[in-house]
């Protein structure tokens, strides 16, 4: 169920016995190519999705910040901003509280004064979609536009990056809370996570006939449990053996020369996945600059491979949405996100879509998975305030 701004109001009405400030949205994202880069100070090329937290917002001068979420049934949560310190392993309400935490330790003193924040979302949880940084952007979009904070968007996503890294102990890379807050309707957002420079890539899969769909597997998967921070710390050490400030520093062309100075077989294959990544999203920008949308799907195929096998962060439901899409012809897959379950981005030609759809869940009927979810993965609009 989507909430427009009236209902929200009237639900944080009826929670608080007074009126918000206003409602604000950030959506959730996919990915289109290009993935554990960010951390690598790669490059990285999501789209945000049509599915968004809204929040309804008002401050509060008596340093309380109350929290509710109206898709869980947990009551509202309530904080003195003064206490807030960061809790890893927390529940939804770390993520908005971190962001709090994150503004007020960068020395935007007017948030000490609390708030109220009623929260619905349609970003499915653990489906490798952002549901996080739509929630933090939301929130932290909302208390930047009611304090008149001076920050801009990349700003803004960089203090919800540290709420979750910091506060959360989630160790993502920058590009969620990026793609939540600085993506546009109709582009997808071409982003150097170095030094945070970004270009919005025209992406209108319709007109050349053809659809992208996002597969959410169904199967959750959590960033938190250390999978997710062993790559990291595995593409690091590689960085430290190769004698590079990050992995985007190995050049694609010399790849071989320097996987030939690793001894360690697991750290070679890291290296592998980040270097032709990189690649990768500089090929897929290639394709979409020259109107050659087609092209982009054998490259979306190699990435899933190298996910699957390089990095290891597949599972059988993941690799199942690519092996029968790409036999229903479909012109390539991937999964998306941090892996481990979460959901895979398919293109298709339009008039496939139905024969493409219908393969991927005649295969987890076969093999006996829970059915999963499919929609277009629209290239939709950052966060806003909603009229």
């Amino acid at each position: 169920m989507v909430l427009d701004a009236s209902e929200l109001i009237g639900e944080f009405r009826e929670l608080y016995g007074r009126e918000p400030e206003g409602v604000w949205a950030a959506p959730g994202r996919v990915n289109l190519i290009g993935e554990y880069t960010d951390f690598n100070d790669g490059f990285v090329m999501p789209l945000a999705l049509p599915h968004a937290a809204r929040v309804a917002v008002a401050r509060r001068t008596d340093g309380l910040l109350r929290l509710h979420s109206g898709d869980i049934a947990d009551g509202v949560t309530e904080l003195r901003v003064a206490d807030l310190a960061p809790l890893a392993g927390g529940g939804w309400w770390t993520y908005p509280a971190g962001v709090v935490w994150a503004l007020l330790d960068a020395g935007h003193g007017a948030v000490a004064g609390g708030a109220d924040v009623h929260l619905r979302s349609t970003v499915p949880t653990g489906a490798g979609l952002s549901s996080s940084a739509a929630l933090e952007v939301s929130v932290g979009l909302a208390l930047t536009d009611l304090h008149q904070l001076p920050l801009t968007r990349p700003e803004l996503a960089l203090l919800c990056q540290r709420a979750e890294n910091a506060f959360v102990g989630v160790p993502c890379g920058i590009m969620d809370q990026t793609a939540s807050a600085c993506c546009e309707a109709g582009h997808a957002l071409h982003l150097d996570t170095r030094d945070l420079s970004r270009r919005q890539v025209p992406l209108d899969p319709g007109a050349q006939g053809l659809a992208l769909l996002v597969v959410d597997t169904r199967v959750q998967h959590a960033l938190g449990d250390g999978a997710y921070a062993e790559r990291r710390a595995g593409c690091e050490e590689g960085a430290r053996q190769l004698g590079v400030h990050r992995l985007r520093d190995v050049p694609h062309a010399e790849l071989p020369l320097f996987l030939a100075k690793l001894d360690d077989e697991r750290i070679r294959r890291y290296v592998r996945h980040i270097v032709t990544d990189n690649h990768r999203v500089t090929r897929a920008v290639a394709c979409l600059d020259a109107g050659d949308l087609r092209g982009l799907g054998p490259i979306l195929t190699e990435g899933h491979a190298s996910l699957r096998d390089d990095l290891r962060v597949s599972c059988p439901e993941l690799d199942l949405v690519v092996s029968s899409a790409v036999a229903a012809g479909a012109l390539g897959a991937r999964m998306t996100g941090g892996g481990f379950g979460g959901s895979a981005i398919v293109l298709a030609e339009a008039d496939a879509v139905p024969a493409v759809a219908s393969a991927i869940t005649s295969a987890f009927s076969t093999e006996g998975h829970t059915p999963p979810r499919l929609f277009p993965a629209t290239p939709s609009q950052g966060a806003h305030h909603l009229p």
